[in-house]
C-alpha cells in the first residue's frame, strides 16, 4: 500500500522468537503509525502473542529489531519499555481482583508525563467512576476490560498492546470495547490488537497483517480487509 501514513510510533523489523530451539516467530516486520489501530489476524498458534509479548520484553529469545519513537528496544527490560510509554493488556487483563477499581488504577505508578489524570479516566469510563469502590472480583468481563486499558493509560501508554479484548464479551460489551479504542485512537494513542473475531476487528483497525506460521503473509487495509470477511473466517475456522 502506498498511502501517506502517520508518523511512526512502532516498528518492528525482522523479528524472529523462539520456545527453546522452537521457532515461533520467522522474520516479522510492521509498523504502526501515531493513533493507528493495527490488528494481528491469524489462526491460534500463528505466533500473535508471541509478538506482543515479544514488543513488551515479556518474551526473551528475540532476534531483530523493535523501535518505538525511534528508540530501538531490543536490549531494554519490560519495565524500561513502560516507562517509555509502551502499555500492555493482556489476555487475562491481570486485574487485581482484591483491590477496588480506584486501588487498581492509582497503585501502578505513573511513568510518563503522558499519563491520564484519574479525573479524565473517570470521565472516560464513567462506568468505572460507578464501581470505583468495587473490588475486581465484582466486575464483568467487559469492567475488568475497561480497568486494563484505563490503568495502562493512567501510567501513560502512547501505545497499546491488546490480546484479545473482545474474547468471552457479550455483544453489547464488544461494541463498547470498539468506541473506546476508537476514541482512544482520536487521541492520539496508538493499539496493536490481537483479534480472532475478524468483524469486531473490521469496526476499529485501519490496516490488519495476517500471520501463519510465525509470519506475515499478508498485509491489508481495511476496505481490502472487509471485501475479504468471508475468506477470512473460512481461513480462520471460524
Amino acid at each position: 500500500m502506498t498511502e501517506r501514513r502517520p508518523r511512526s510510533t512502532l516498528e518492528v523489523t525482522g523479528v524472529s522468537a523462539w520456545y527453546g530451539e522452537a521457532r515461533v516467530l520467522s522474520d516479522v516486520s510492521l509498523q504502526i503509525g501515531q493513533g493507528e489501530v493495527v490488528t494481528l489476524v491469524g489462526r491460534n498458534g500463528a505466533g500473535k502473542t508471541t509478538l506482543l509479548r515479544s514488543i513488551m520484553g515479556l518474551h526473551k529469545q528475540v532476534q531483530g529489531s523493535v523501535t518505538f519513537e525511534g528508540v530501538e528496544l531490543v536490549k531494554r527490560s519490560a519495565d524500561s519499555r513502560a516507562r517509555l510509554g509502551i502499555g500492555w493488556v493482556p489476555d487475562d487483563r491481570g486485574i487485581y481482583a482484591t483491590l477496588s477499581v480506584a486501588e487498581n488504577l492509582t497503585l501502578p505508578p505513573v511513568v510518563h508525563d503522558d499519563g491520564w489524570a484519574l479525573d479524565r479516566i473517570y470521565e472516560f469510563f464513567p462506568a468505572l467512576y460507578e464501581r470505583r469502590d468495587f473490588p475486581g472480583t465484582k466486575l464483568s468481563g467487559g469492567e475488568q476490560q475497561m480497568l486494563a486499558m484505563a490503568r495502562v493509560l493512567r501510567m501513560g501508554a502512547r501505545l497499546l498492546l491488546l490480546d484479545e479484548p473482545s474474547e468471552g464479551l457479550a455483544p453489547v460489551i464488544v461494541q463498547s470495547i470498539g468506541e473506546i479504542i476508537r476514541e482512544i485512537k482520536a487521541h492520539g494513542v496508538a493499539v496493536l490488537l490481537v483479534e480472532q473475531n475478524v468483524k469486531f476487528a473490521s469496526t476499529v483497525a485501519d490496516r490488519h497483517y495476517l500471520l501463519a506460521q510465525g509470519r506475515v503473509v499478508e498485509h491489508l487495509d481495511n476496505e481490502e480487509f472487509q471485501t475479504r470477511e468471508s475468506e477470512l473466517l473460512t481461513y480462520l475456522g471460524m
